[in-house]
């Protein structure tokens, strides 16, 4: 199927003002992308905290109306490893919490080129202790942490939610991943088809893997590419959102597949006619409208099923 006609118009829109990946430096685009920023929606009705998780600056979403010891979502934003940032990523965050009936932590790891992996796994862990510490002196409920983000962040997120199993804990209610890279090196038939004029070309690509690990030996480690992780068992239940026109559609989709064949519980979407990002591009993008419903409902039914009857 081709784009759906209104993810082609917007991606025309999106592409006339494009720059040239082949000579803009990381610094450059990450400007470029803080000029772009769109605040929350009002309607949401979401507050913020900015806070400090062990030299990790987080942002706590949460809803005006919220209850005490409600559950939350640790989220690690896309952006290639280069760009991006709370902000960014803050209309995001604050429709997830409302639409989810929970608390959002966003954060705000170091990035590449001036820190370059493992800099954002680091901060992924550091963070989400932090979290599983602190939970309930924020009102929140430290037994229903789930960890979620998109394209980079979601590679973050799914390392991240490795190592605390590995580590004995925090014990995560669930991963919200949206179209995340899980293995940078992997030739697939959705990177051979959708590279180049589908948003994330192959040029911007290799700009973000060259800053953020610049060490070709490093990108097949699975805290890099975790689809490479000797072992996926044991993870906690995995909601997986791809985009059909995107580079990064075969390997989420061959990440769903290793977590279920370790027994792990997969819900896997692949929405079609998008291409990747289209996740926040909801109020322009129906599908957007739609990923992000099916995305609150997964995780509002993780978050009931591991409440205290």
């Amino acid at each position: 199927m081709p784009l759906s006609t209104a993810a082609q118009g917007l991606l025309d829109q999106m592409t006339a003002h494009a720059p040239d990946w082949k000579t803009i430096s990381p610094l450059d685009f990450r400007a470029m992308s803080a000029a772009m920023v769109r605040p929350p929606e009002a309607a949401d009705r979401v507050v913020t905290q900015d806070l400090d998780a062990d030299g990790v600056p987080v942002r706590l979403f949460r809803r005006d109306d919220a209850e005490q010891s409600e559950p939350v979502l640790l989220f690690l934003h896309g952006g290639g490893y280069i760009a991006c940032s709370v902000d960014s990523h803050a209309r995001l965050c604050s429709r997830l919490a409302r639409l989810a009936g929970c608390a959002v932590v966003s954060v705000e790891y170091r990035l590449a080129p001036e820190h370059v992996f493992p800099a954002a796994v680091e901060d992924a862990d550091r963070a989400l202790a932090w979290l599983a510490r602190e939970a309930a002196g924020l009102g929140l409920d430290p037994a229903r942490i789930a960890i979620g983000g998109d394209s980079a962040g979601g590679s973050l997120a799914t390392v991240a939610a490795r190592h605390a199993l590995a580590q004995g804990g925090p014990a995560l209610v669930a991963q919200l991943l949206i179209y995340p890279g899980t293995d940078l090196v992997l030739e697939t038939e959705s990177r051979r088809l959708f590279s180049d004029g589908y948003f994330l070309d192959s040029d911007f690509s290799k700009l973000c893997i060259n800053a953020y690990v610049p060490e070709a030996a490093d990108r097949t480690h699975p805290d890099v590419s975790p689809l490479r992780a000797d072992s996926l068992a044991g993870l906690p239940p995995a909601t997986i959102l791809t985009a059909e026109c995107d580079p990064l559609r075969d390997e989420g989709e061959a990440y769903a597949d290793r977590l279920r064949a370790a027994g792990v519980p997969v819900d896997y979407r692949m929405y079609p006619g998008t291409f990747h990002g289209f996740a926040s591009m909801f109020g322009i993008l129906p599908e957007a409208d739609a990923a992000l419903a099916d995305a609150a409902a997964a995780l509002a039914s993780a978050f009931q099923g591991s409440k205290p009857q």
